[in-house]
């Protein structure tokens, strides 16, 4: 069983939830409710939880205000808002998922089977805290199925997308496939030189080795790889890519 609490200012919002899970989610035994922060902060501390579900607005402490507040925590985190303008912060918190209000329940039930068998250990946690102040966002956070791996940006090759899951393809030949869709990684990554040349691929600019012409075309990475072009993104890609390339001279 999947150990939870929920977290949420608002009363009907935590009723709608716990109804959710109870018929969607039977691997999940909810321990406790909590509309404040200091309520979950008690409740944490009570129930040595695996996961919360935590609403982002709330008054006084929001979600982002009560998991800075945390020494140390070990469980996994699950964002519900009605809001969807805090993905990226999100991300950079390491939480595991982010469901928008009014939460469907296949999404909710994708998110609850994201939930990794271990819980976050002492040196995860101490990297997600980093990587929290690291105002220059060389880093990520990326869920998978055994936990949490922390990656500088330069490492990755190319993303995949694969349902609500991407593969990321690494510069050393490895691959990991995480729990988060490429449309998140499109828009964390879209500052740092990386670019969606499909709907289902993003590569890293200057990974670039050339590029066949065509309707939409061919890409060439530097590991021999080959990716198409969408025609629709022909046009955005080749600016860009002379872009990077007056750059480097």
């Amino acid at each position: 069983m999947i150990k939870t609490i929920l977290v949420d200012d608002e009363k009907g919002a935590l009723e709608t939830l716990t109804g959710m899970l109870k018929l969607f989610c039977k691997d999940v035994q909810i321990l406790g409710k909590a509309s404040s922060a200091n309520t979950a902060r008690e409740l944490i501390e009570k129930f040595n939880p695996d996961l919360i579900f935590l609403d982002i607005n709330m008054p006084f402490e929001n979600g982002f205000d009560l998991l800075g507040s945390l020494e140390h925590h070990d469980f996994h985190v699950i964002f519900t808002t009605a809001h969807n303008n805090y993905a990226l912060k999100a991300i950079k918190f390491g939480v595991l998922d982010y469901l928008l209000k009014p939460i469907n329940f296949k999404e909710l039930q994708e998110a609850v089977a994201k939930v990794p068998r271990r819980k976050i250990s002492k040196s995860q946690y101490n990297i997600f805290r980093a990587h929290q102040l690291d105002d220059k966002h060389e880093q990520i956070v990326l869920p998978h199925k055994e936990g949490y791996r922390i990656v500088n940006y330069k490492e990755i090759l190319r993303l995949s997308g694969e349902r609500n899951y991407t593969k990321i393809y690494f510069l050393n030949g490895e691959q990991l496939l995480v729990a988060k869709t490429l449309k998140e990684y499109e828009e964390l990554l879209g500052s740092h030189n990386f670019f969606r040349v499909h709907q289902s691929n993003i590569i890293n600019m200057n990974c670039v080795k050339g590029y066949i012409n065509g309707r939409g075309g061919v890409i060439q990475l530097i590991d021999d790889t080959e990716v198409d072009l969408a025609r629709s993104r022909k046009k955005e890609f080749l600016q860009l890519l002379e872009s990077i390339t007056n750059e480097s001279f």
